[in-house]
Formats: C-alpha cells, sequence, structure tokens
C-alpha cells in the first residue's frame, strides 16, 4: 500500500479552514457531471455495514427549486431559488433491504429487519454522515455549499417521496458560492476548550 501523506495547507484550506457555507452563488451552473462526480467522491465515506441510507433529491431545475423552496421558511426559500442546485439528503428508512448486496460479508439486513429504532437511528446517522461527505466531496472539486434545515420535512417527503420509505434529513444548496453572500466566520475554539484526552 501506498504510503498516505498530509494533504498540503492549499487542499486543507479550500476543504475546511477557507471552506464556508453561503447564502448566495455566482450565475454559474453546476452541471450533470459535477453532480456525478460528487456523488462518485462521497460515496466511499465509512456508513454503518455499508449501509449507504441516503437517498439524494438534486433540484436543479426552476420548477423544481421552485417546489421545494414553497416548503421552506421564506429566507431558505430565497436561498434555494438562488442557488443553481439545491439537494434533498434523504434517508431510506428501509435501507436494510440493499444490505445483501452492499454488505454481503454478513446477514446485515436481520440486524435491522425487525428492530425499527435502531434502523431508524442508523439511518439518520449515517444519512447525516452522508451529507457531511457530501459538503466535502463539493468543496473538493471546487464547488460550495449551503446546508440549511428550516423546511418542513413532512411537506418535503410528501412532494418528494411520496409512495417511498425515504424521509428528508436536511437540504443544501450547490455552486459557485458568492462571497458577498457570507457573514463574518463565527468563532472556531481550540482544542482545549470542547476536548479532553484520557
Amino acid at each position: 500500500m501506498t504510503e498516505k501523506k498530509p494533504l498540503d495547507q492549499k487542499s486543507l484550506d479550500q476543504l475546511f479552514a477557507n471552506a464556508r457555507s453561503y447564502n448566495g452563488y455566482l450565475d454559474r451552473d453546476v452541471t450533470a457531471e459535477q453532480m456525478d462526480k460528487v456523488w462518485e467522491l462521497m460515496k466511499y465515506g465509512p456508513t454503518s455495514a455499508n449501509c449507504l441510507p441516503a437517498r439524494m433529491v438534486w433540484c436543479h431545475s426552476d420548477a423544481s427549486r421552485e417546489k421545494l423552496a414553497a416548503l421552506t421558511m421564506p429566507s431558505n426559500g430565497d436561498k434555494i431559488l438562488n442557488a443553481p442546485v439545491s439537494v434533498i439528503i434523504g434517508m431510506d428508512m428501509e435501507f436494510y433491504e440493499q444490505l445483501p448486496d452492499l454488505f454481503p460479508h454478513d446477514d446485515a439486513r436481520s440486524w435491522f429487519k425487525d428492530a425499527p429504532e435502531l434502523a431508524a437511528a442508523t439511518a439518520f446517522r449515517n444519512s447525516s454522515l452522508q451529507g457531511a461527505y457530501f459538503i466535502m466531496a463539493a468543496r473538493a472539486i471546487g464547488l460550495d455549499t449551503g446546508p440549511m434545515s428550516g423546511f418542513d420535512n413532512e411537506a418535503v417527503d410528501q412532494a418528494f417521496f411520496k409512495g417511498t420509505n425515504i424521509k428528508s434529513n436536511f437540504i443544501s444548496t450547490l455552486g459557485y458560492g458568492d462571497n458577498k453572500s457570507i457573514f463574518d466566520r463565527s468563532p472556531r475554539p481550540s482544542f482545549d476548550r470542547f476536548n479532553s484526552i484520557i
């Protein structure tokens, strides 16, 4: 195996130190190829038993973004309408039905099928992880995001996931961020404030 080397500071800045959550975007489109590239990177992030519960709806057309924006608080609706793409990160509450294919090493389906509380917690935790991988993958290919809550989950589920076992987790805009749309960075404490080594 090739020895792993730390990323250079420019790469770390792009992924973390200088990356921001954007409230507005430049007038530049995001292509289907870029969306596919984000998925092709984020799918490699770890999830429990490779369960991959996230189900993504990429609202690219004006009509789909208008439909989504109508189900959010007004300020979020404006962000969705002004972004080239807005993504609903959903979670398949019956993700375990895919496990015979995704995790062939063991009968992982049986761990969740008759354990609804465990399945729900696993779907939420791991789709949230995948949402974070989505953000980092977007940054890695030169795009920006604006993750948000502030929407009617039930209405979004009815509008976009009706007749399925998928529920919405959160939403994120996607595009080329407009620096005029961001605030000064909020505090990020040092290690000692929120961490301990025992």
